[in-house]
């Protein structure tokens, strides 16, 4: 089973790398969210590391060895319990995570159909049935910091944390704390502080 790969890029495609290890090269399927941050996760001397996913793909009277890629064990995580839902495999999750992980989780934690829909092979029904089968269980993935409409900093990131924290302390239901944040973080990127946070979750809360 590979569950690490790293090595230099060598070639390029809509949805995979080929990456040299040290002259074996291997083809690495990866989900277009993941394709769009490759090359903010380039080391100095141009090499990834990705987590991997590997499975054998079932061909007519042949089985064939595939890795899906991913720049974090959260994501592929996230990959993992997506797979459950009945009639998403690999390849159809592979095609239908094309925007950010925590959008999604977000969408499956409110019962967002209409967002759901939009994934490339998810029609109503199946987004149904991701619903039913997630809600509820994926909330963590919402703090997953890879949409360009939520500061990405070591600060923002804890200071998402903390607040979690409290929210839950006061008896806050767990997903609902999460979009309370996310809300907060997308309409006020600069936040500075966790206070701060916590001050906005409480003013949309009264908008309401």
């Amino acid at each position: 089973m590979i569950s690490r790969i790293t090595g230099k890029i060598i070639e390029r495609g809509n949805n995979y790398l080929v990456i040299d290890t040290n002259g074996l090269s291997y083809q690495v399927l990866l989900p277009a969210t993941v394709m769009q941050r490759i090359d903010g996760c380039l080391s100095a001397d141009g090499s990834i590391a990705l987590k991997t996913f590997h499975y054998l793909q079932s061909d007519q009277a042949k089985s064939i060895p595939v890795l899906i890629g991913f720049i974090n064990d959260i994501e592929k995580d996230f990959f993992e319990i997506f797979i459950t839902v009945s009639g998403i495999g690999p390849r159809a999750a592979l095609k239908a995570l094309n925007k950010p992980i925590s959008e999604i989780a977000r969408a499956i934690d409110e019962g967002d159909l209409a967002f759901l829909k939009s994934l490339p092979g998810i029609g109503e029904q199946r987004a149904k049935e991701i619903i039913a089968k997630l809600q509820n269980k994926v909330g963590r993935f919402g703090l997953i910091q890879d949409s360009a409409k939520i500061k990405t900093s070591i600060k923002a990131k804890n200071i998402a944390e903390e607040a979690l924290a409290v929210l839950m302390q006061l008896e806050y239901r767990k997903p609902e704390a999460l979009n309370m944040i996310r809300k907060s973080l997308e309409l006020n990127p600069e936040t500075e502080t966790t206070e701060e946070l916590l001050n906005l979750v409480y003013k949309q809360r009264k908008i309401k």
